[in-house]
């Protein structure tokens, strides 16, 4: 179980991948989602390499714990959701897809189900628009 430096998520901190950011700092990069199980479904990755929860440095967890603190605190107001999940997978029998440490966020609304994984992207309209709700509610967070 080694890391990957191929991995979607590693080419999209080197900017060979685009992707609509809502934040970053030294140690993190939050971003939208392009198969979003909700609208407003974001992701936070440390920038080091991290295959996942099971070899990242602590240092590095603690900053991707933050950053996903302060991205579902935008979202649940962006969305004015009723709550949020906060999912993180690891290795193939765990359900990971990606071998880079991430954090799924998604806003949930009381009596509306997550929709399924099916491989579809989002509109990239849909996901600009969403992506500047959950950048404005970070400014007020």
């Amino acid at each position: 179980m080694t890391y990957e430096n191929d991995n979607i998520f590693a080419k999209i901190l080197r900017g060979e991948i685009p992707s609509h950011k809502l934040y970053e700092d030294a140690d993190t990069f939050a971003f939208m989602d392009i198969m979003p199980r909700g609208d407003g479904h974001c992701l936070v990755i440390p920038k080091k390499p991290a295959r996942n929860i099971l070899d990242v440095e602590v240092d590095s967890l603690a900053a991707v714990a933050r950053t996903t603190q302060k991205l579902a605190r935008a979202v649940l107001r962006a969305f004015s959701a009723d709550g949020v999940t906060v999912q993180q997978f690891n290795e193939p029998a765990g359900g990971q897809v990606v071998f880079h440490l991430h954090f799924h966020i998604i806003p949930r609304f009381e009596g509306v189900p997550l929709r399924p994984h099916t491989g579809d992207m989002e509109k990239p309209e849909i996901l600009a628009a969403n992506a500047e709700k959950i950048r404005a509610a970070l400014e007020a967070v």
